[in-house]
């Protein structure tokens, strides 16, 4: 697939880019290798204070950047202004943290002193999706270049405008041209990028079979790697929840950026007393929710490309074949563009797409349990762990049931999201290593020991 902007609400084509040339990909990997060493020398507190410029500067273009979004991969507006706000957030945060966090770190030993130096590693490949094109980056790049590291950017195919328009704000505000270079490259020259050894790391966010890919050939080169990956959370309602809210939030998890996010909630286990009650609001509210143009007043836009909504109704149709029920949803529009509306199934077969897969579109799956051990089993029961939601009123239960559940975060009576203060990531196929926080900004530095006798 080519870099290409593609409106999904229309299907059509709005400009295509090539990939880079070999003269150009030689030029930027010794760009951004002559400009890291110079950013390394650049003071941490300089650093940050030009990542505070960044902040200022997404701000500044959130209306511009959300509707590059829209058009490029069909997130409603409001969603992507919300989008941009938070990388700004994110860098704020950095800027703010990243001088303690990145200062010497004394050390009990048996000389006169010792302590751990953090050292950035160097040039490192970021590998984006298109779902959240502007966070997904600032949430690794931030951390990264704080740390004085500097990033070759891999935007998404479908989202070339994102891309470039990070570079562009990057060197507006850092004041160093190639700290931040953006490259089309296909699958093949960024696994020679990786291979290269300018290069001393790579993050991935994709899909799994993405990340076994990167990770064989990061594995070879022994590079540093952080995955994010795929997802099929659980959304745990106990039968003490407050089904309000839960409701509420289950609507939002599913059909935020129209069901297309990782840690979104996708399989919804509920406690048989409370299931029917669940299952009635819940279905009405999925049907309330309103889609169409994402520059128009919708709550969902279109699915980002033709081929992903084409799977998403695949692995709707087929898990139907195998006998779940559709409670509502459950077919293409007869419109243009590539939309998918918010669907509700049940009585799903555990051996079903629907059951086994990740569902990338708002399409909910809702299945009972009886015992609260049986909902711990039914939650680990993927081969991914990125994130779950448990709905409870007694924080005892809570307690004794989150620490059971296989996931890299567990939120109890909250929306699963992502946040600067919080270390995100994932096991099992959903990935490794950790993005945000401290964690995250620790991910990309050397921590050296110095021992002084």
């Amino acid at each position: 697939m080519g870099y290409r902007t593609l409106n999904p609400a229309t299907g059509e084509r709005i400009e295509s880019f090539p990939p880079a040339g070999e003269v150009e990909l030689e030029a930027a990997l010794d760009a951004t290798d002559e400009a890291f060493r110079a950013w390394r020398r650049v003071p941490v507190e300089d650093r940050c204070e030009r990542l505070a410029r960044t902040a200022g500067a997404l701000e500044e273009g959130a209306d511009e950047l959300a509707r590059m979004m829209a058009l490029e991969m069909g997130k409603p507006l409001p969603q992507g202004r919300a989008e941009v706000f938070k990388c700004a957030a994110g860098c704020r945060f950095y800027a703010e943290q990243a001088p303690a966090w990145l200062a010497d770190s004394p050390r009990p030993s048996d000389g006169a002193a010792a302590f751990v130096r953090h050292e950035p590693l160097g040039p490192l490949l970021a590998i984006m999706p298109w779902n959240f094109p502007f966070w997904q980056f600032y949430r690794f790049a931030a951390p990264a270049l704080a740390a004085g590291n500097t990033v070759l950017l891999k935007p998404a195919p479908g989202t070339p405008r994102c891309g470039l328009a990070i570079e562009r704000i990057m060197r507006r505000t850092l004041g160093a041209a190639d700290a931040v270079r953006t490259l089309f490259l296909t699958d093949g020259q960024a696994a020679d990028v990786i291979r290269d050894p300018r290069v001393r790391g790579v993050t991935l966010t994709g899909s799994t079979d993405a990340g076994r890919a990167v990770g064989r050939v990061a594995g070879e080169a022994l590079k540093p790697i952080v995955l994010e990956l795929g997802g099929s959370d659980p959304f745990v309602v106990l039968d003490d929840a407050d089904l309000d809210l839960a409701v509420r939030v289950a609507v939002a998890a599913r059909c935020q950026n129209s069901g297309q996010s990782c840690i979104a909630a996708k399989r919804f286990l509920i406690q048989r007393p409370v299931f029917d009650e669940f299952v009635q609001r819940f279905v009405e509210a999925m049907r309330a929710q309103t889609w169409g143009d994402p520059c128009g007043e919708f709550d969902l836009g279109p699915l980002a490309r033709e081929d992903l909504r084409d799977r998403l109704a695949c692995q709707v149709d087929d898990s139907v074949r195998a006998g779940a029920r559709v409670l509502c949803g459950g077919e293409v529009p007869a419109t243009p563009g590539f939309y998918y509306p918010p669907t509700v199934l049940v009585d799903v077969p555990h051996d079903c797409p629907a059951a086994r897969e990740e569902l990338f579109g708002p399409v909910a799956v809702v299945s009972s349990f009886d015992t609260d051990r049986e909902a711990i089993d039914l939650a680990n029961d993927t081969e991914y762990g990125l994130a779950a939601g448990l709905w409870t009123g007694d924080a005892k239960r809570a307690a004794a049931l989150l620490g059971k559940i296989e996931a890299g975060a567990v939120f109890v009576n909250g929306l699963v999201k992502s946040a600067p203060t919080l270390p995100f990531g994932g096991v099992k196929a959903s990935g490794h290593g950790r993005e945000l926080s401290r964690e995250g900004l620790m991910e990309f530095v050397n921590l050296k020991t110095v021992w002084i006798g």
